[in-house]
């Protein structure tokens, strides 16, 4: 495997990692999912501060309604593939800036 694949593979998992645990973190705080319907609030400091927040959330929460949508309402498989390809994306490039980041603090290689 070449280290450019590796290494889109590391910001892949990475990327899906961190949406995971900001979405799981917010759930244990708030009590409720995270969804995108955090940006329906109005204009409040809270709407503005949920976007930074969904935008790394972002792949998890596609992931999960993706996944409860297909067994609940019986979504079609090119719906189900093309959520699916969009979070990947999402989360390869979340996870991109978020290893380029913990680069340019000196905190990895």
């Amino acid at each position: 495997m070449s280290p450019d694949t590796l290494n889109s593979l590391f910001s892949l998992f990475i990327g899906f990692a961190l949406a995971g645990a900001l979405a799981s973190g917010y759930q244990a705080m708030a009590e409720r999912p995270a969804g995108f319907g955090l940006l329906h609030e109005g204009v409040a400091p809270k709407t503005f501060a949920a976007v930074p927040f969904l935008v790394f959330a972002a792949p998890f929460i596609i992931m999960r309604n993706t996944l409860r949508g297909a067994r609940i309402e019986r979504r079609r498989f090119e719906f189900v593939m093309m959520a699916t390809i969009i979070s990947g994306f999402w989360s390869l490039m979340s996870g991109t800036f978020f290893v380029m980041t913990l680069r340019a603090a000196g905190l990895i290689a």
